[in-house]
């Protein structure tokens, strides 16, 4: 049987072929990647030259204009679109890439697209979906052109938190005040009806005496925390030896303690001292000590010690109470908050000790801290941060020169 010749031929010639057909495609494929390449080039001069348009249409100079407000900006266009931003904006958590973020703020654009009015409004606001915390701005929105929308943004969050602190410190203080001055009153009012019964007198008297030294001591808080308030401890203080006014402290506590049979326990000198004013860090302290006296049991011990460590100076003071929960112990140094607020009018407090002391130790460039448990007392420790003694010394050697 003899085969067909027409196969092998095909054979041969696709043999003798096929170089060629791999550089017709080669030369093909270049030529389709020089052709996407140049399209690629065409497709960003086109969107240099939009954005560059988008430019001229929000106006000249704009961005070094609103460099220059003080403010988060943003500016959208017609589809709410984030055409500039600056970092701030970001930073607030009020755009997304080049969206924005909160519904609010696209509503708020929306309407001045269609009425072509400038509006402002507060809003409270999620910083982030995952952050948990909120931010307070106050937005400002005008038209720019006949597309764009331009935000302002302002963060108000800690001027409306000291706003709120100021208002709640006001009806506090005005709640306060009325408890002593209506029990003032009404025993007033009560020595008077029975003005034939000494005993009655006498006992009406006693209660008016503990009311009247009530309401002194609270007005003399209120002063002080108003003092500290304004003092700029910085410029106005000097070097404080903290055995001394730790002594100083102790020594005005010694009549409170000893009708209540508390021993206050001073470890060794440390022979620490810092920069500030003796007078506030004795208040500081004393407050600091007249706490542990009142909420100590009869019979118990009040500690008091202090030390150095890696230029830090830390003063504790240590009460046999009965403690405090970990949920009142980050509120405790709160205007006017009480663990127990029965006992604290029972022992005679304003509520305000605590708060003074912070301020006092956060003014010294320090702070305070409470450990507690219940049952086992409390310990509060107060840092300051060490005088440097060489310092001290170049200062002395100036003044005699």
């Amino acid at each position: 049987m003899r085969f067909p010749a027409c196969p092998l031929v095909s054979l041969h010639m696709l043999e003798s072929v096929s170089p060629f057909l791999i550089a017709l495609l080669a030369a093909l494929l270049g030529l389709a990647m020089g052709a996407g390449a140049v399209l690629a080039f065409f497709a960003s001069a086109h969107r240099r030259t939009r954005d560059e348009a988008t430019e001229t249409t929000i106006g000249d100079g704009a961005a070094e204009v609103l460099s220059v407000v003080g403010r988060a900006y943003v500016v959208v266009d017609s589809t709410n679109g984030v055409v500039k931003a600056n970092p701030s904006a970001y930073a607030y958590g009020l755009i997304k890439g080049h969206s924005l973020v909160h519904d609010e703020l696209r509503t708020m654009a929306e309407r001045i697209r269609r009425d072509g009015v400038i509006e402002e409004a507060q809003f409270e606001l999620p910083r982030t979906p995952l952050s948990g915390s909120n931010i307070i701005v106050h937005v400002r929105a005008a038209a720019v052109g006949d597309e764009f929308i331009l935000l302002l943004a302002d963060d108000r969050t800690e001027v409306t938190r000291t706003e709120a602190v100021r208002n709640d410190f006001v009806a506090n203080v005005s709640h306060e005040l009325k408890t002593p001055v209506g029990a003032i009153s009404l025993l007033s009012e009560a020595i008077d009806d029975a003005a034939e019964d000494e005993e009655a007198v006498r006992r009406f008297a006693q209660r008016l005496h503990k009311e009247s030294k009530r309401l002194a001591a609270l007005v003399q808080d209120i002063i002080e925390l108003s003092r500290l308030q304004g003092t700029n401890v910085t410029l106005k203080g000097r070097p404080v030896s903290v055995d001394s006014v730790v002594a100083e402290a102790v020594d005005r506590n010694k009549i409170s303690a000893e009708a209540k049979s508390i021993q206050i326990v001073v470890g060794r000198p440390s022979g620490a001292m810092v920069h500030g004013d003796p007078d506030q860090i004795t208040m500081g302290l004393r407050n600091l000590i007249d706490n542990a006296i009142r909420y100590s049991p009869e019979g118990t011990t009040v500690g008091v010690g202090s030390r150095i460590a890696d230029g830090v100076v830390t003063v504790s003071v240590r009460d046999q109470g009965p403690g405090i929960s970990p949920e009142d112990q980050e509120r405790v140094f709160e205007r006017f908050y009480r663990v127990d607020a029965a006992r604290s009018r029972q022992t005679g407090g304003t509520g305000l000790g605590l708060s003074i002391v912070k301020h006092v130790f956060t003014n010294h460039g320090g702070d305070v801290t409470v450990w507690s448990q219940r049952g086992q007392g409390s310990t509060f420790t107060v840092r300051m941060p060490e005088l440097d003694q060489s310092a001290v010394t170049d200062a002395a050697e100036k003044e005699l020169a």
